[in-house]
């Protein structure tokens, strides 16, 4: 599985950095083969705090996967798309096992 990570607009700090990776390789527990996730950061121009947008696209054989959060600090949005990109490896693992049935 390959991480490929992105900030647009800012420099990202090494520790987002092996955050994200570290956080997303947990990724693998729920799906075993995923191809390749793609991780987007960037700082949104509002006038509230909840201006950190993490975006991450997951590829797995036949389907991509697109999951988006905005939050107060990167870590935080990191953590929820992750957890929400456990859900759906999740479901989508369900899903092939009762096709193949």
């Amino acid at each position: 599985m390959m991480i490929e990570f992105q900030s647009v607009n800012y420099q990202a700090d090494a520790k987002l950095i092996e955050f994200t990776n570290k956080r997303l390789q947990k990724l693998e527990k729920y799906f075993d083969r995923i191809v390749a996730i793609k991780v987007f950061t960037k700082v949104t121009n509002v006038s509230n705090r909840i201006n950190k947008e993490v975006e991450v696209s997951i590829s797995v054989p036949g389907d991509n996967f697109m999951v988006k959060k905005t939050c107060k600090t990167f870590e935080e949005a990191v953590d929820t798309c992750a957890s929400s990109a456990e859900r759906l490896l999740m479901k989508f693992k369900e899903r092939a096992r009762e096709k193949a049935q």
